[in-house]
């Protein structure tokens, strides 16, 4: 197994052990939250670097890559909504739902050949996500406004990144250049 999807691994890792620090009652676990996020983020953006670099760039990588950002980012989201609304819960669930119509996307792009790659919104979408949590995950006062705005920011280049994947598999999800319900399923 190379490095990128060691990487790739631990920042899965990484997501229960951020769930308990930031889950426990006292303070300083959110610091220790904060960093164990932090270092989980910065695998996001040196796995794929090093995969392109290196020339490793691997089908398991493109398939965990993905799901280990949303392995972290998702439950994270989750456990703020539970915290006394440090996240709206509808800011959760517009970010949920656009990673089930990205991954339908994607899944009916791979039964037919074609592969969706992510996009830059995708990566700019992640990369707000990730520095939202962080802030909120101290949850600082005085970095409320810059919290709760990265927070909207994020959730609209949540929104961008969907409508920017289906425009781009659009063609996917035709047959004959009409919508088609297979019954059945």
């Amino acid at each position: 197994m190379n490095l990128p999807n060691k990487l790739t691994l631990f920042r899965v890792a990484l997501a229960p052990v951020y769930l308990a620090l930031q889950a426990a009652a006292p303070r300083w676990t959110a610091w220790a939250a904060l960093a164990v996020f932090a270092v989980a983020a910065l695998t996001d953006l040196l796995d794929g670097k090093l995969a392109r670099a290196r020339g490793q760039v691997t089908n398991f990588g493109k398939f965990m890559d993905p799901i280990a950002d949303k392995l972290l980012v998702i439950p994270a989201m989750v456990l703020m909504v539970s915290q006394n609304g440090l996240i709206p819960a509808w800011v959760c669930i517009v970010c949920v739902a656009r990673e089930f119509i990205v991954s339908g996307l994607r899944a009916v792009a791979a039964e037919r050949g074609v592969v969706i790659a992510a996009g830059q919104w995708g990566k700019i979408k992640a990369t707000a996500q990730m520095v939202a949590i962080m802030l909120l995950t101290v949850n600082l006062p005085a970095l409320g406004w810059l919290s709760a705005a990265t927070l909207y920011v994020a959730t609209a280049l949540t929104v961008i990144s969907c409508v920017q994947y289906m425009w781009g598999g659009r063609h996917v999800l035709r047959d004959n250049g009409k919508w088609k319900m297979e019954s059945g399923k």
